[in-house]
């Protein structure tokens, strides 16, 4: 009786192998999920990205002028300045008691200028009446030639005292902010020193100096010619926005050895965004190419044939296509070749398919189309 009864079960439950082959069929026809996006033309510009480092308009190394005793600094570390602020004191004592010598030198050079000049009209004036001597009153013009060449180098002399005493104050060469002290209050400094006080940068504008292939040269150029370029500043790793600004130079040749041209490009940097010596992906628009044929970047796929997409035909069955594509910005990759306007893409879910697959759409990829419109468009 059990035997009977569990042959009785495995008749009943006994797997049917017709049954599992539908469900098979059934499932291989199943429609396969995707997203997709339209066709569309767009205005596309033409980016190119190359790595660059933030380097200052200017930067002056202050260093003393005339030697002597730091006395006092005048900045904090890190500090904005103004062309002709104070920023240190050299002890200026020694440099007033010089320009007290050479003024009371000057002085007495010019009071003997003046007997010299006292001098000649009397002999000139003796040789007129004939009681002397042309020779005298021609020494006595001479004498007043001396004595003015004389007071000449006594000016000169006073003005490089005062000049010395002047040079005692260190004041900004240029507007811009102070790095680290190099000097401390009470070093001996002199002019011939290597190291100077502080180092003075310029912040607000600044520049970026970056590198582009030679093969872009005729389109910066082109462009160029029309306007500045717009250049964008980003983080090194590219995800973060800092700065716009503008192309300012293109560099007199190429470096032979890497093929690469260099640029530099300004900034207003009113935000102090880029700081020197920072490392940047620089982005420069070299122009823009009007009524392009995109579809977003990820419908691109490619094969040992070269890139292609998949298009969804009305019957929501897709079918490959063979593309040549062109630039590529903002998600957005141009297609020169392939591709016919309003045409529908698939943007994700390729791995599944292949020609006559039934797909079942969705409509993501399209928002992502007119999201990366809406940048271009910004």
């Amino acid at each position: 009786m059990v035997l009977a009864g569990a042959v009785a079960a495995y008749l009943i439950y006994r797997p049917q192998p017709g049954l599992s082959k539908n469900r098979a069929v059934a499932a291989e026809r199943a429609p396969v999920p995707v997203q997709t996006a339209a066709v569309a033309k767009r205005d596309l510009p033409v980016v190119r990205s190359g790595l660059g480092v933030v380097s200052p308009l200017t930067a002056v190394d202050v260093k003393v002028r005339v030697d002597g005793q730091l006395q006092s600094i005048a900045f904090s570390e890190g500090q904005d300045v103004v062309a002709g602020d104070i920023l240190a004191t050299i002890d200026p004592r020694p440099y007033a008691a010089a320009v007290a010598q050479a003024q009371a030198d000057y002085d007495k050079e010019l009071a003997q200028l003046e007997q010299a000049k006292i001098d000649e009209a009397r002999a000139q004036k003796l040789t007129t009446t004939g009681s002397g001597t042309t020779q005298a009153a021609q020494t006595a013009a001479a004498q007043v030639k001396i004595m003015d060449a004389t007071a000449a180098s006594g000016k000169a002399a006073l003005d490089t005292a005062k000049l010395n005493l002047d040079f005692a104050t260190i004041t900004a060469p240029i507007s811009g902010r102070v790095g680290l002290r190099q000097q401390q209050e009470g070093a001996i400094l002199r002019a011939t020193d290597a190291t100077g006080v502080v180092t003075v940068t310029q912040m607000r504008p600044i520049a970026v100096e970056f590198t582009l292939t030679q093969d872009d040269l005729a389109d910066l150029i082109a462009g160029q010619a029309k306007g500045r370029l717009d250049v964008s500043a980003y983080s090194r790793d590219g995800a973060k926005h800092l700065a716009d600004g503008k192309l300012s130079a293109i560099d007199s040749q190429v470096d032979s050895s890497t093929g690469m041209v260099k640029l530099k490009a300004v900034f207003a940097n009113d935000d102090l965004s880029l700081w020197p010596g920072e490392l940047i992906s620089a982005n420069i628009t070299l122009r823009t190419d009007p009524n392009s044929i995109v579809v977003p970047s990820p419908a691109i796929q490619n094969g040992q044939m070269g890139s292609y997409v998949f298009i969804v035909n009305p019957d929501n069955k897709v079918s490959t296509a063979s593309v040549t594509t062109g630039n590529t910005y903002s998600g957005l990759t141009a297609v020169t070749h392939g591709l016919a306007v309003d045409a529908t893409v698939v943007t994700s879910g390729q791995s599944r398919l292949a020609d006559g697959t039934v797909v079942a759409t969705g409509g993501s990829g399209g928002k992502k189309l007119a999201a990366a419109s809406e940048d271009i468009a910004q």
